[in-house]
Parts: C-alpha cells; structure tokens; sequence
C-alpha cells in the first residue's frame, strides 16, 4: 500500500477524490465565537465543513452539501453535481441542499442518495419537498452495507451510532480500482460502532472493511475541550482516545485522517503539541483541498 503523498493520480482513467472541507458544522471561523481559535484569522486559516467530492470522467458526486457549497465547488472546477450523498441531517451536512433549487443553481434531476429516514424527513421540510416536487432531485434510497455501483466506484453505505433525532447516521466506503476510502465524519462512541460492526477494536474494524484511507472523525481533542456544554451532549470520540486505542502506525495499517475538526480543536495549529503527537504517532491531520485517487 502506499503512502497517501506518494499515490500517482490518474484522474482520465479513475475517479478522483477531493476534501472539500475539514471543519465541524459550524466551519471556522464559528459564528459566535469571540474566542482567539476564531478571531483575527486570516482567510488562509478558515475551513469549510466536511464534504467530499468524487469525479468521474462524466459524473461528479458530492458527499454532505454545505452552505460554503459555491466555495467548495470551485475546488472541482465549479461543475454541477450529479449526485448528492447524505450522511444524516446535522445542518453543517445538508444546509447546501437548497443551493440545488430555482433560486440558485436550478439544477435539474441530481440524483439524492439518502436513507430512507433521511428521506422521509426531507419529505416532511417544506423547503426541500418543493424540489423534490420540481425535479430538482430525484431521490434514491440507499440501504446500509448495500453497495451502490457508479461508473467507476462502488459507495457503499455503513450505518454508524450518532445523535438520530431526526435521521440516522451512515459512513460510506468508497472502492474504485486501486483504493478504498472510508468516510466517517461523524459518530457517538467506538465502543458502539466497533459493537455494531461486530469488531473488537478499530484496527480490526478498518481490516475487515480492507480500507486504505480512513477519513475519521476528529471533532475534538479530548473530553473537557467543551467548557460551556458537557461533552455528553455533543458526543464524538476525542482524538486523544483514538490514538490511545490506535497507539502508533503499524506494517499494514491504513492511513488514518482526521477531520470535522471543531472550532476550537488545537490541531488545527500544526505547531501545536497535539498536532506534533498525531504526526509522530504515524498518523495525520486532514487538509482541506487533499486529493485522492480510488
């Protein structure tokens, strides 16, 4: 396997993948946020919320829809999607959705990939049904570890435990040709995801899905870095943990990324001691604009 810099891209003959953000759902600089990881940052520093885009020769498929989609797009040649993945309804995820309708784009006919919970509920959103009744969208269900094939990926959906208060929560699994990607932005606990996909601990659970990239989630460093809201509220599993239970790379290990970084994480510092520790543990932080090759 190799190393994620040392990868030959290849774009005419396989499709190509794009971070197109980095952040948690709120970006960074953080609405609201008078505190020294959002003021005085220079354009340079900001990041977008998470999102993937995937090309292909004659499709581009996108992974959550951010409100900084214009932005995001013109990392992949400001095309118009053909499709849309969701992986649940937090509103960093599905704020761009709009973006698709007469108001802006008038897209016609992108194809939406949802579960079918997530669909129900964009039913239900006045805002969204009105474009699926425009043909704006036409949805798609997608049905956990049933793999979906494209012309030059398969995408392959992973229900995973995260705060379902309106939908469920899936990662996906890109698989082209050379590569394989997972795509995990968000969930609650390890202990409930690796009790899910019946794996003992994470370097198992990234074997059995035969990955080479692992985009995980690392919303925050470690459990107090919320002082105003108790992290039980806002579950995700610190990367200070996840290296615990990682310990350093290993012969055979896929790369592992983190990203959804919120706000107020240090890592977002690369001379920060956090940000040394997960590089010196063989392990990365993600960049928004990283390229990858499926």
């Amino acid at each position: 396997m190799k190393h994620i810099d040392e990868i030959d891209y290849c774009p005419t003959n396989m499709a190509e993948v794009v971070l197109l953000g980095i952040a948690q759902d709120g970006g960074r600089p953080q609405a609201g946020c008078s505190k020294p990881c959002c003021i005085g940052l220079s354009p340079s520093d900001y990041s977008y919320p998470t999102s993937l885009g995937i090309t292909e020769k004659d499709r581009l498929h996108i992974i959550d829809v951010t409100r900084h989609l214009s932005s995001q797009l013109q990392l992949l040649e400001n095309r118009i999607p053909s499709d849309v993945w969701l992986t649940h309804a937090h509103f960093g995820h599905v704020d761009g959705l709009g973006l698709f309708g007469r108001e802006t784009m008038n897209a016609n006919g992108v194809n939406l990939h949802a579960s079918s919970k997530m669909m129900r509920l964009i039913e239900q959103t006045p805002q969204w049904s009105i474009m699926l009744e425009q043909g704006v969208f036409t949805p798609i269900e997608i049905t956990d570890k049933q793999p979906v094939t494209n012309t030059e990926f398969t995408m392959t959906p992973l229900l995973v435990p995260h705060r379902d208060e309106l939908s469920d929560m899936h990662a996906f699994v890109l698989r082209g040709e050379n590569h394989s990607i997972l795509y995990l932005p968000d969930h609650d606990t390890w202990d409930e995801t690796l009790a899910m996909h019946d794996a003992d601990n994470i370097r198992q659970w990234f074997k059995n899905l035969a990955i080479d990239i692992a985009l995980i989630d690392g919303t925050f460093w470690s459990s107090d870095e919320l002082q105003s809201r108790s992290q039980d509220k806002v579950p995700h599993p610190p990367i200070k943990q996840t290296l615990e239970m990682l310990g350093y790379k290993q012969k055979g290990d896929p790369e592992v990324i983190f990203f959804h970084l919120n706000h107020t994480n240090p890592v977002y510092d690369e001379w920060s001691e956090e940000h040394t520790q997960v590089v010196e543990m063989g392990w990365k932080i993600g960049k928004q604009g990283m390229k990858f090759e499926l």
